[in-house]
């Protein structure tokens, strides 16, 4: 596998080359809250090594260290539309990718932990046409998604959830709402929650390899 870090344009990125793949089918990994482009590493053992992984650094400085998707606000939880500058910086991004690494971005599949499952639900339900499928792990769907799940734009799209009961970060009873909201508008969702804190737990995990 060829992994490397990679600038472009104002982004830092990790990403790791499948062998053999003339133009792979592509996984978005986005981290959480103080993360960084090496943060969703520890996952990517688990997906499959047909896909190119791309790894990006959040947008902006986080006030305790690291990175975030969104500029610093008063509210406790962001929104969608705290999301929507990052989920545009991304689709400028892919827009912009360059030639000399080839990828599939006709059916994305975005992987976010936390603060950067809130940006993958944000980018799905702005643009669910580009997301092939979606894993939130210990994550939240953003203030306002709500009012964007009526229609059938999610009716059958493949999301992957998995929370621990004991995540005194983002409680469990967010991931619980998100699954029956998700549900309710037609979406194939599939959830683990495990007793752990703010992590996976090791069968969530391979929920997850199986999921991808």
């Amino acid at each position: 596998m060829d992994t490397k870090i990679l600038r472009l344009s104002n982004w830092t990125l990790r990403i790791r080359r499948p062998e053999g793949a003339a133009i792979p089918p592509v996984i978005l990994l986005l981290h959480g809250w103080t993360g960084d482009e090496n943060a969703m590493w520890i996952f990517a053992s688990k997906l499959p090594e047909h896909y190119l992984l791309i790894a990006p650094r959040g947008l902006y400085p986080a006030p305790m260290g690291g990175y975030s998707w969104h500029s610093p606000r008063e509210k406790s939880w962001p929104s969608v539309d705290d999301f929507r500058p990052a989920v545009a910086a991304l689709l400028k991004l892919i827009a912009e990718w360059p030639a000399s690494i080839p990828a599939d971005f006709s059916n994305l599949r975005l992987a976010g932990f936390s603060q950067g499952a809130a940006l993958a639900y944000s980018f799905t339900l702005l643009h669910p046409e580009r997301v092939r499928a979606l894993a939130a792990l210990a994550g939240f769907l953003p203030n306002g998604a709500a009012t964007l799940l009526d229609g059938d734009v999610l009716r059958g799209k493949p999301i992957y959830i998995s929370h621990g009961s004991k995540d005194e970060l983002v409680p469990v009873a967010r991931a619980r709402q998100a699954v029956q909201l998700l549900d309710a508008a037609g979406a194939d969702v599939a959830y683990c929650e495990s007793e752990v804190g703010h992590k996976l737990s090791a069968d969530c995990f391979k929920g997850l390899e199986m999921f991808f």
